[in-house]
């Protein structure tokens, strides 16, 4: 008689995590509704700072600034909410222990950090332009501004993610994400935020702009997540 193969694939692990991960949100909505308050929050505060700007199109120079540090800040709080409910349970070290990669992980873990934050983005996006661009003439190229989106919260979920499991059992946890993420993820925002602000303007003759800024953001994501990748099992197990 043939032996059958109880070995579990990677590809069914990385499925059981991921749906770990989604099945708990959907219980809880613990990330999703502070992200989305916080967000609701950030955008008070920006219609309080810019109510006295009659120019719309000077809200329009700089759109693209104001909506990643929405974005970027909104991620945090999520980030920082990402391993709570596997340390507070005790499930980390229940995941540790089974025979898998540990690099497996990582990658639903930030797969479920990225439809989380995009989950949020969605809703956030439109409300940032009807709240300080609907009466902006807005150019032709605004619609490209999906693809730095895109990118950067690829980026923005593997890192965090990396970097979220390092301060899990740190004290001022909150503080030291922010003192880490920030700088380590300046690159992919500065990159992402000059496309998305090249998007907005569509002056002539800076697309190129566009496309190098989208390329820088792409090798950013690339590098980061492969050393992420990499470097999980010991960061996950220290």
């Amino acid at each position: 008689m043939a032996r059958k193969d109880h070995t579990v694939s990677g590809f069914a692990q990385y499925k059981a995590l991921l749906a770990k991960d989604v099945r708990q949100e959907l219980r809880t909505r613990e990330m999703l509704v502070s992200m989305g308050v916080y967000a609701l929050l950030v955008l008070t505060v920006y219609g309080a700072a810019l109510a006295q700007v009659g120019d719309r199109l000077q809200v329009v120079s700089f759109a693209g600034g104001l909506l990643w540090a929405l974005i970027v800040f909104t991620s945090m709080l999520g980030l920082n909410r990402s391993f709570a409910h596997e340390t507070e349970s005790g499930c980390l070290e229940g995941i540790l222990l089974a025979p898998m990669d540990r690099a497996l992980i990582f990658l639903a873990k930030a797969t479920s950090n990225l439809i989380f934050l995009a989950a949020v983005e969605v809703v956030v996006v439109p409300l940032f332009f009807v709240f300080f661009l609907s009466g902006a003439e807005l150019a032709a190229t605004t619609p490209l501004i999906v693809l730095p989106l895109a990118v950067g919260t690829v980026g923005v979920a593997g890192v965090g993610t990396l970097l979220s499991t390092m301060t899990i059992n740190t004290r001022g946890k909150d503080v030291l994400l922010a003192i880490l993420f920030i700088p380590v993820v300046f690159p992919l925002l500065y990159a992402c935020v000059s496309a998305t602000s090249t998007a907005f303007l569509g002056v002539e003759g800076t697309m190129a702009t566009f496309w190098t800024s989208c390329a820088i953001a792409g090798c950013y994501d690339v590098i980061m997540i492969a050393a992420a990748w990499g470097l999980y099992e010991f960061v996950v197990s220290a």
